[in-house]
């Protein structure tokens, strides 16, 4: 699960200052993310419209792009451990490998998760949350960011982020038999460590932790909204 409320420049509070290499490397990272997520959307919309007679299914066609994509988000716990960004590490890992583990660990494992019907909802939220937060990073961090950038920032989760979370849900949905029936990556008595591994367990387990933690990130991202954007009643103050 992943409202990405992690952050790749200062968002809300005042950080320390960046050198001119850390800025700029964090410009060109959060820009490139930008291209890569668009480039993905561009691949998502094509593969339905005038790439359809294509033949591949939709994980062959753009599979490439969401490994690098999606992975080189773990940059991010790194800029969150190493103090260039205003990021709490133990909340931005979490985030992060909340979506690798669909990538790698639900989608690339199993070949029923390539066909869930979950897959293009998650591509579709994902890409276009990541399009926007990437931009908003990358023109917070010249401090140029348009009204209408950080408006979509604090809003279009609103209906991104439960389609999101379903379709990551789908994926999970979709490989939990293969897991349970081909025995992927679960251990079995008797090995040499003396332990049970039993990976489809441990997929509902994962799906079993969205219930609790989906309505916190969900409502957290409100009070961020009403942070950012106002609206809240600010004359009661605790």
């Amino acid at each position: 699960m992943s409202s990405k409320a992690t952050k790749n420049a200062p968002e809300g509070k005042k950080s320390k200052e960046l050198s001119p290499i850390a800025k700029m490397y964090l410009i060109l990272y959060n820009a490139g993310q930008v291209l890569g997520w668009g480039y993905m959307l561009y691949q998502l919309v094509a593969y339905y419209t005038i790439d359809s007679g294509s033949g591949k299914s939709l994980w062959n066609y753009l599979s490439l792009t969401v490994i690098v994509f999606q992975n080189a988000a773990l940059l991010e716990i790194v800029h969150a451990a190493i103090g260039i960004v205003p990021s709490n590490v133990i909340i931005t890992t979490f985030q992060v490998l909340s979506r690798v583990m669909v990538v790698c660990g639900v989608v690339m494992a199993t070949p029923t998760g390539k066909e869930s019907p979950g897959l293009p909802l998650a591509l579709l939220a994902w890409s276009v949350t990541e399009i926007i937060r990437y931009g908003y990073y990358a023109l917070n961090l010249v401090k140029n960011v348009p009204k209408i950038v950080t408006w979509l920032r604090y809003t279009t989760f609103i209906a991104l982020y439960p389609i999101g979370v379903t379709g990551e849900l789908l994926c999970f949905y979709w490989a939990q038999d293969y897991a349970r029936s081909h025995g992927v990556w679960s251990v079995e008595m008797p090995n040499g460590w003396n332990g049970t591994f039993s990976y489809f367990y441990f997929l509902w387990f994962v799906m079993l932790l969205y219930i609790p933690l989906f309505p916190q990130m969900y409502l957290h991202m409100f009070a961020q909204r009403r942070k950012i954007l106002g609206g809240g009643d600010k004359s009661k103050k605790h």
